[in-house]
């Protein structure tokens, strides 16, 4: 009977227990209590930890890939969504079935500060390479994190360098959920007191027309002109025009709602489940983790500072706050602008006005993925 006992322990997973994987399995968990108790981005870090824990399970199998007879772990085979790019469009369609170009379109100005924003990717993939740890690929994939948009850091990434995914996806989640941490200090230090005043005139209104017409317009241009960044602008825009076409509500709140919601747990688990001891644990896992709030401070520093510079020579006054919002983190971004500018001026609203370079971050950054993939696949 004895026998029986130990030929089942031995037969358990308790004997494969070794401190990396302890380790592997203490971050799922730190991951998991800040998405649930401090609130971190809970919709995608809660289906991230969960696949870090997962795929770290000894003798579990879930990321075993299909050979010798076996069929291979379930997420192995959801992660081929990851794997072929097709996740990270589909959630594009979803956040531009519930994103409102108005306010961008009202001010087209919004577009250079989406632009500038998008200067902390190229700062850093510069930094990568010169350190001299990580191919172009490689470095391209680290610095895009800093368009604060993790459907394309996760996109580029599958395509650049996919054996990166779990370092770079924690790190582009866990700085997107620490926008409001991050962005202020930035914000203040680059501006007076009397800039973080500004009070914005009101934005003229847009019309349906308008609203319909963009999101055609702008798949065109940005596929001409970028072809690879056709996959993200493209489903991005056409979510968007399910919103604005107003005769397709049920098309609207599927991509929306239940498909977003289900390929966001797919995404989830599965780039968690990449985050394996022996590609985790090492210290170029460091090195990301720095390079990428490197690239989010650049990127809020640049959008900053050229919404500074155009307000020096803009007849309407442009408050520098706005241009933090270009980093495509919607709308948190934008959230925080009005929030640093509310407590110097309790009669300012700038949440509108800041939306208008916010959304075109994800436009920026997607754009921006377009390039380096082009260059670099």
């Amino acid at each position: 009977m004895l026998n029986v006992f130990i030929n089942f322990f031995e037969s358990s997973a308790f004997l494969a227990l070794d401190i990396k994987t302890i380790i592997m399995l203490l971050l799922s968990f730190v991951l998991l209590y800040l998405a649930i108790v401090k609130e971190f981005e809970p919709l995608l870090l809660i289906p991230i930890a969960f696949g870090m824990f997962l795929a770290n399970l000894p003798f579990a199998g879930m990321m075993n890939p299909p050979e010798g007879g076996n069929i291979g772990g379930v997420l192995y085979y959801l992660y081929q969504g990851v794997k072929l790019g097709v996740y990270p469009p589909l959630i594009f369609m979803g956040v531009g079935a519930m994103t409102d170009f108005g306010p961008l379109i009202s001010n087209p100005k919004s577009l250079i500060l989406g632009a500038a924003a998008q200067f902390g990717i190229f700062v850093t993939f510069l930094g990568a390479i010169a350190l001299g740890a990580f191919t172009a690929a490689e470095a391209a994939s680290i610095a895009i994190i800093g368009g604060a948009d993790g459907p394309t850091a996760l996109y580029l990434t599958s395509q650049l360098a996919p054996h990166m995914l779990g370092s770079i996806a924690i790190a582009a989640y866990s700085y997107m959920a620490l926008v409001p941490v991050i962005q202020p200090p930035i914000m203040k230090l680059l501006t007076t007191k009397e800039e973080r005043k500004i009070k914005m005139e009101q934005l003229r209104v847009v019309t349906q027309r308008e609203k319909i017409i963009f999101p055609i317009m702008v798949t065109l241009l940005v596929s001409l002109i970028v072809p690879a960044a056709a996959p993200l602008i493209g489903m991005l825009m056409l979510g968007n025009l399910f919103r604005e076409a107003l005769i397709v509500d049920k098309l609207r709140s599927t991509a929306s709602d239940a498909l977003m919601y289900i390929v966001t747990i797919f995404l989830g688990l599965t780039v968690g489940a990449t985050a394996n001891v022996e590609q985790f644990l090492e210290p170029r896992t460091l090195m990301v983790m720095f390079l990428g709030v490197v690239a989010f401070a650049f990127g809020t520093a640049m959008g900053v500072i050229v919404a500074k510079i155009m307000n020096k020579f803009s007849k309407q006054p442009i408050n520098p706050l706005i241009g933090s919002a270009g980093v495509s983190a919607v709308p948190m971004a934008a959230r925080v602008s009005q929030v640093v500018g509310q407590k110097e001026n309790p009669s300012n609203f700038l949440l509108m006005h800041a939306m208008g370079p916010n959304v075109a971050g994800v436009i920026g950054s997607a754009v921006a993925a377009g390039v380096l993939l082009s260059l670099f696949m």
